[in-house]
């Protein structure tokens, strides 16, 4: 029996900022952005949306495909809860009618929280091969205005099932994993923008990855040339090119050149250059990426994923891709969803991100934006009520 992921569907909000138009607001130069940390938009959720509509659209392509039978588990991996409490998967449980026998729970650990939540699912499949695992992953990334973080921000969700003799990825045998207790990027119960020591972040992240990958190579004898692509957590694109050049060092080889990086690095870090950081989700974002843009087809061959959580926790993994895998994806869907969003002015991104989610306590009625089916709809009470729009 193999275990890995069966299905894994991606949601991005409707609105964008293009960096070209940060840039000007902010006097930069738009190749800072652009070629600097490689990303070109930023998505932006209106205020109908959060981490909660972003992650149950992103699952409803899978539950619309393959229903929610045998679906014991739902785990959400995030690090912008919206309850101190209730965990977010419970307000998905609903809007995705999920059976009542499916446990419910919310998991944090920075930005490999998607990859905890993946393992957890792994164990629990491991233990019932008849039970599927609902993983979602769902984040919105928050700096403040003109500080360096900002033209990182992004949201966005994955949606991942977890389940016995997968139809897309085999989710192989011994991960490497490092872990330690520091202060890289972190963000208080009383702030709504993270706050990041972007340096350290950086060097920590390429530290650990080295650690993580010289773990699972000592387990596994596996090198670079093991991996027909690499897959990277990425708070900007431009680190999976670092994350490389580190992982040659590892092996004790010369850095690929350019042609050859742009092969193994490019179809995993499409979708992140349009959305920006998105945390929890970044790295199975990245893969949706490789899965729907690799330049050949993968079918057996093996993916090398980097996953990485500040504060922080890392793990490098490989999964080998399922034969016939192309025919489970939802390739026209994610690239529909990319081209039918809608561009911002910077007034406009402002008064979004000014505007927020209201903490006054009063209750509050959310005005339709374009969305994908959910939407916050009202704040009563102290009580989010979430509604599903008519087809």
């Amino acid at each position: 029996m193999t275990i890995g992921i069966h299905r894994l569907s991606f949601h991005t909000p409707a609105y964008y900022l293009d960096l070209d138009t940060l840039a000007q607001a902010r006097g930069a130069d738009p190749a800072k952005f652009h070629v600097g940390l490689g990303q070109d938009r930023m998505a932006i959720p209106p205020p109908d949306q959060d981490i909660v509509t972003l992650a149950a659209n992103a699952a409803l392509p899978i539950l619309d495909e393959l229903g929610p039978d045998h679906i014991d588990w739902c785990l959400f991996a995030t690090e912008s809860g919206v309850d101190q409490s209730k965990a977010a998967a419970l307000f998905c449980h609903g809007l995705l009618g999920l059976p009542a026998s499916c446990r419910c729970a919310e998991i944090k650990e920075a930005c490999y929280g998607g990859t905890a939540a993946l393992r957890l699912a792994a164990a629990i499949v491991a233990a019932s091969p008849a039970s599927r695992v609902l993983v979602l992953a769902s984040d919105i990334a928050r700096y403040d205005l003109a500080s360096p973080g900002e033209p990182t921000q992004g949201a966005g969700a994955v949606a991942m099932l977890v389940a016995a003799d997968p139809d897309l990825l085999v989710l192989e045998p011994s991960p490497g994993v490092h872990c330690e207790d520091i202060m890289d990027f972190w963000r208080p119960n009383y702030r709504t923008e993270a706050l990041a020591e972007g340096h350290y972040s950086t060097r920590m992240y390429l530290t650990t990855l080295a650690e993580a990958y010289k773990a699972h190579q000592a387990a596994t004898g596996h090198t670079l040339a093991t991996f027909a692509h690499l897959a990277c957590h990425m708070p900007f694109t431009r680190i999976a090119w670092k994350a490389l050049a580190r992982l040659a060092r590892a092996d004790g080889i010369p850095e690929p050149p350019p042609d050859a990086a742009e092969a193994l690095l490019a179809p995993a870090t499409l979708y992140n250059r349009l959305t920006g950081n998105t945390y929890a989700a970044c790295l199975y974002e990245g893969l949706a990426s490789l899965l729907d843009h690799a330049p050949a087809p993968l079918d057996g061959k093996t993916i090398g994923c980097f996953s990485y959580g500040s504060g922080c926790m890392a793990e490098f993994y490989a999964a080998t891709v399922v034969p016939g895998y192309a025919a489970h994806l939802y390739t026209p869907l994610h690239r529909h969803l990319l081209a039918d969003r809608v561009p911002l002015t910077y007034r406009q991104y402002e008064d979004i991100f000014q505007y927020g989610i209201p903490t006054d306590g009063a209750d509050h009625i959310f005005a339709p934006y374009r969305g994908g089916p959910f939407r916050l709809a009202t704040l009563s009470a102290h009580k989010r009520r979430y509604e599903r729009r008519d087809p």
